[in-house]
């Protein structure tokens, strides 16, 4: 097993995105110096700007509009201690048709071309951002560990699987200079939500009156993963002595939609308006995380509560989407 070194220098790629925002504001916050990556600019994208409001113009934070299919990598991971890579194509509904070559560009080739610049340039550590995803359906199964079989059932779930296999394969190539810890998140929501994830959407059924779509009976379970804790799993994983680790980071418990809704309804005083529908290809009826090699290796233990986490984000809530539909399976 190896260890990274102490993180003064970080990379992170999606940084104007849901989690690599919050990352980028906690690595700051330990006094990391970051280079954030991303295809947007707060200058031409609301939600970027949004995002990096707290971090933009702080010392110690660059950012870099830029596109790891395309451009040059290897200047901006040059000299970086840990590289943390949340830049991908996220949502399972999209990733089906003519949109899939978009899906293995951004999640595939991009993990690539990256991974061979962090070796080039001898980066001792590279997180990357997986998926729970990249199990499928749990259902039966119990809480699913790190050795269970891989079955994604959504080409954006065989998307995340292709690139953490990579991340890996370059991790034991070997006299590999970077060592890798892939994260299986699971279900993450929180403040900064993207708008096509449930909870985000149920919140803001409940702002706007506008039904809430929702797939199948509701009975399907997820297990939810507070933001901060992602995060805290996440900066852990930089210096955690690995040489070639997947690592599941989940919420700790697995809660069905209905049981999500109406806790919802208890914490905003008032019910989510919800239209039935169908369920969707790619969609898994059950998500649920062992916990115990995340334990062992980073320390890690979720610490907010789903009510706790769904009240923080309602007090958040400041952006009323006009079309609120829900998709039952989010992973990042």
């Amino acid at each position: 097993m190896s260890t990274a070194h102490c993180v003064e220098r970080a990379v992170v790629t999606g940084a104007a995105g849901f989690i690599g925002s919050h990352l980028v504001d906690a690595l700051l916050q330990r006094g990391t110096t970051v280079l954030g990556v991303d295809r947007r600019s707060p200058r031409d994208n609301a939600m970027a700007a949004e995002n990096l409001a707290s971090a933009l113009g702080r010392p110690g934070f660059r950012l870099v509009q830029g596109d790891l299919v395309t451009d040059e990598i290897k200047p901006w991971v040059d000299g970086a201690d840990a590289v943390f890579h949340l830049a991908a194509i996220p949502g399972v509904r999209p990733s089906w048709g003519d949109s899939f070559g978009e899906y293995v560009a951004c999640n595939v080739l991009a993990t690539q071309r990256l991974l061979d610049a962090c070796v080039s340039c001898s980066v001792p550590r590279l997180v990357l951002a997986s998926s729970s995803s990249v199990y499928g359906d749990a259902t039966g199964k119990g809480p699913l560990h790190e050795e269970c079989l891989t079955a994604p059932l959504s080409p954006y779930g065989v998307t995340k699987l292709a690139a953490e296999r990579l991340a890996l394969a370059y991790a034991l190539a070997p006299a590999s200079p970077t060592s890798v810890v892939a994260l299986r998140y699971f279900t993450v929501y929180g403040p900064r939500q993207r708008q096509d994830m449930a909870i985000g959407r149920m919140l803001r059924a409940v702002r706007t009156g506008q039904p809430l779509r929702l797939y199948g009976d509701g009975r399907q379970r997820r297990d939810f993963t507070y933001v901060a804790d992602a995060v805290a799993a996440t900066a852990a994983a930089a210096t955690a002595e690995a040489t070639a680790e997947a690592v599941n980071v989940g919420g700790g418990d697995s809660v069905s939609v209905l049981d999500v809704l109406s806790r919802i309804a208890e914490i905003t005083g008032a019910e989510v308006p919800v239209h039935g529908d169908t369920h969707q290809p790619g969609d898994v009826q059950v998500t649920e995380a062992d916990l115990t090699k995340a334990r062992e290796l980073l320390g890690y233990e979720p610490s907010v509560t789903l009510a706790e986490g769904i009240r923080r984000q309602w007090r958040s809530l400041s952006v009323v989407a006009p079309d609120d539909t829900y998709g039952s399976k989010e992973s990042r």
